[in-house]
């Protein structure tokens, strides 16, 4: 059977099929039971809430499935010194984004406060909690804490970008390694050298990664149906984990305006731009992102500049003008079909069986 390999075997599902973890409020307990209840295993991103909300959301989604589930954070979440910036490259950002804010008619915000890691505080709570799977990316957990997940039996997920990675996190002693290649949408989860290096295809990848590494393979990016996901097993992938197909659901937590956007001619059209968050991430292209290639250096680090845009975000989705961003979603949008959640689940089941056989 097709949907009889180590990732099954290892978490407890029943077919091989992992929705992506969305953070900025883009996950849903809704689609996370969704998926998991239909027998693949649904993810949430809980990089951005604080311990006392993942509390709160594990407690909802144990109560919407008794199915495995994965919760998801980041090792790194902010890439500025100290927290911070200097004055002066505050205000070589502010002059290089001001244009857009007067278009739409919105002051330049203040400099963000600094930024202090939540990693460790969120950390204890999944200890706590114990999730079937505890999924991280842009790094590796400390020996200590991957220890004792191990000894709370939580099976351990980490992203790699590149080969370099993976054998890094195989040597960690990971059960599972995500193949995110350079198709996906979202951030690039790269820690080992920057995500402007790290751009290798998701099947090349799945293939180094089989090669040289004993941790199950899962293989993530520019995989939306039936066929991609015969295609990553058929290449050595364990599972086959889908952001932007489930992002486009109505169970998601994206807005109308990004789902209409992930179903129409704009998604053809992706770019990798650093432009919204300053970290390296894939969505429908963007005026802003064509506009500052070549700027990079002007940018806040991450998470500051999510900050900084965050009112020109609101400000531009109240005024329509969409040209000004960004979109998340990956390179398979054009083949996108469904907007419901079970539905894809069950679509992607059928393909499967019925090009790998039952």
């Amino acid at each position: 059977m097709w949907y009889n390999t180590k990732a099954t075997a290892l978490l407890g599902i029943e077919y091989p099929i992992m929705q992506g973890p969305f953070g900025g409020g883009l996950s849903t307990v809704e689609l996370v039971a969704t998926v998991s209840n239909a027998g693949g295993l649904g993810g949430y991103g809980a990089y951005t809430l604080s311990p006392q909300e993942i509390y709160e959301v594990n407690k909802r989604i144990i109560a919407a499935t008794n199915k495995p589930y994965n919760l998801n954070l980041w090792v790194s979440d902010t890439d500025a010194i100290d927290g911070t910036v200097s004055d002066d490259h505050f205000e070589q950002a502010k002059a290089l984004f001001k244009p857009y804010f007067e278009e739409a008619g919105i002051a330049l915000p203040e400099k963000p406060a600094p930024f202090k890691s939540r990693f460790e505080n969120q950390v204890e709570v999944v200890l706590d909690i114990r999730p079937k799977v505890f999924s991280f990316m842009f790094g590796i957990p400390s020996a200590d804490i991957l220890e004792q997940c191990r000894r709370l039996g939580i099976k351990t997920v980490g992203a790699a970008t590149t080969l370099d990675e993976a054998i890094a996190l195989d040597a960690a002693g990971v059960d599972m390694i995500i193949a995110s290649g350079f198709e996906a949408g979202g951030h690039r989860p790269s820690f080992l050298a920057p995500a402007e290096q790290s751009t290798t295809g998701t099947f090349v990848l799945v293939q180094l990664i089989k090669e040289k590494a004993k941790a199950a393979v899962i293989a993530a990016g520019g995989i939306a149906n039936g066929r991609g996901i015969a295609a990553a097993l058929t290449l050595g992938a364990d599972a086959a984990q889908m952001g932007t197909a489930f992002l486009a659901t109505d169970e998601s937590g994206a807005l109308p305006i990004h789902r209409q956007m992930l179903f129409s001619n704009a998604a053809r059209h992706t770019t990798l731009s650093l432009a919204f968050t300053g970290r390296l991430g894939r969505g429908i292209t963007s005026r802003i992102a064509k506009d500052l290639i070549g700027k990079e250096r002007q940018f806040l680090p991450f998470p500051l500049q999510t900050t900084f845009m965050s009112t020109l975000r609101k400000g531009a989705l109240d005024q329509q003008k969409l040209d000004m961003i960004l979109f998340w979603g990956g390179q398979i949008a054009p083949i996108l079909k469904h907007t419901n959640a079970a539905n894809l689940m069950q679509s992607l089941i059928k393909e499967t069986s019925a090009i790998m056989g039952i």
